[in-house]
């Protein structure tokens, strides 16, 4: 029996919808044909447009002028939710922002489906906001008004990684003690489940979850170390003023940041620039700063920046090209440099998986699985170090896209089915 409702996994990098049928596959068709919808809008200006995922993407690479915004979901829980950004001229609102995208979510699943949804299962991470509960709700609060501003009449919850232990559920023959490690774009979830075969048509499961954690880092923040630590230094970032004093770090963790690229771009940035580069004393670095933001590249930089890190996943190298700010630059960044910039990131997950198992009151070696998924999971050195801490586990790969989205789908045929 198939129900009209789903499982929306709206994630800070990719987003997915899951529709739960027996025999079939659960996550549906967003956008040629693929089951992730990258979590972009932009604003064409020339077109006076909107465009979403990949084709928002293609638009602004290809040279369109307009505003393009990513990693949506970083915004909640932080105060950026009650502001608004400029768009084409006209102020937008944050929240209208999100209520965009996740419309479109929505359409696009129905059109794929061929039929409507107004019941929803929403992943959450376990932590909107680390160490303030209130902020926490608050968060969540918001993204359940969102959702039914986009015609969603019921929205229900699910942790993410508890979704991706449902997937994992379905698969397996025998009751394991499974930690889910979930590396998403803008948080790590971490999740101690006994699962079995008997558990999975069980609705209630709160006496098989053990413990959950969780932390504010993600692949957006692989993103930004690596670019503080490889890139930023291209374009002048600590080098030094004629007083000693270092060039005023803000510009370049902004544009190191996917949420905050566009903030570089106010007057005001370029006018206090114009004093920095009068003292500076490389002021060719701070030549190529200019140019990236008066060309407004810095998502441009960002994807080139994703790029690095993903390559470094597999070699040892790669060739950075900084064409757009300069005429025939490029960089090479080592995959040393790589972990050298995410380790202090890596020694907060471990030290949250380390919670974790006191919370639960159990060992690591009573752990018998490990259950990788998220988009940012396959880094190998995090996954060495994770993998380092449970000696005795089973390790297993989801599917780091659509484990979440699955699972999610699964939910909401249980709940609303």
């Amino acid at each position: 029996m198939t129900v009209n409702a789903c499982g929306v996994d709206f994630g800070t990098s990719n987003s997915t919808v899951g529709w739960w049928r027996p025999g079939q596959p659960a996550l549906l068709a967003l956008e040629e044909g693929r089951t992730t919808l990258p979590s972009v809008v932009f604003f064409n200006a020339d077109e006076e447009s909107v465009a979403f995922g990949r084709a928002a993407l293609t638009e602004y690479l290809e040279g369109y002028e307009g505003r393009l915004m990513r990693s949506l979901k970083s915004i909640l829980g932080t105060g950026l939710m009650q502001g608004q950004t400029e768009v084409q001229g006209r102020p937008l609102r944050f929240l209208d922002l999100l209520s965009y995208f996740i419309s479109a979510l929505k359409q696009r699943a129905e059109l794929s489906a061929g039929r409507g949804f107004d019941r929803a299962v929403f992943g959450r991470p376990v932590f909107f906001v680390d160490d303030d509960a209130a902020a926490d709700q608050l968060a969540q609060d918001t993204l359940a008004d969102i959702a039914r501003r986009a015609g969603f009449a019921e929205v229900a919850f699910q942790y993410e990684p508890i979704a991706a232990a449902f997937d994992y559920e379905s698969r397996i023959q025998r009751e394991e003690l499974v930690l889910i490690v979930d590396i998403g774009g803008g948080t790590s979830d971490f999740s101690l489940l006994r699962l079995s075969p008997q558990r999975l048509a069980q609705v209630e499961r709160v006496d098989d979850i053990l413990a959950n954690g969780g932390v504010h880092i993600g692949g957006t923040d692989f993103d930004k170390q690596l670019s503080l630590k490889a890139v930023m230094p291209q374009l002048g970032y600590r080098t030094r003023l004629r007083n000693n004093a270092e060039v005023p770090s803000s510009y370049y963790f902004n544009l190191a940041t996917w949420h905050t690229i566009n903030f570089a771009y106010s007057r005001k940035v370029w006018s206090e620039l114009q004093g920095v580069y009068a003292d500076a004393l490389e002021r060719d670095k701070l030549d190529r700063l200019f140019n990236l933001i008066s060309k407004r590249a810095g998502h441009w930089l960002a994807i080139q920046v994703e790029a690095a890190k993903i390559a470094l996943s597999e070699q040892d190298s790669t060739m950075l090209s900084l064409q757009e700010i300069e005429d025939g630059l490029q960089h090479e960044v080592g995959r040393e440099a790589f972990h050298e910039s995410i380790h202090q990131l890596l020694c907060s997950i471990e030290t949250t998986i380390g919670r974790l198992l006191q919370d639960a009151q159990l060992q690591a070696p009573q752990v018998d699985t490990l259950f990788f998924t998220g988009g940012s999971s396959g880094v190998p050195l995090l996954r060495q170090r994770v993998a380092a801490m449970f000696p005795n586990a089973t390790v297993v790969e989801g599917d780091r896209y659509g484990s979440i989205g699955t699972g999610l789908a699964l939910d909401a045929a249980r709940r609303f089915g």
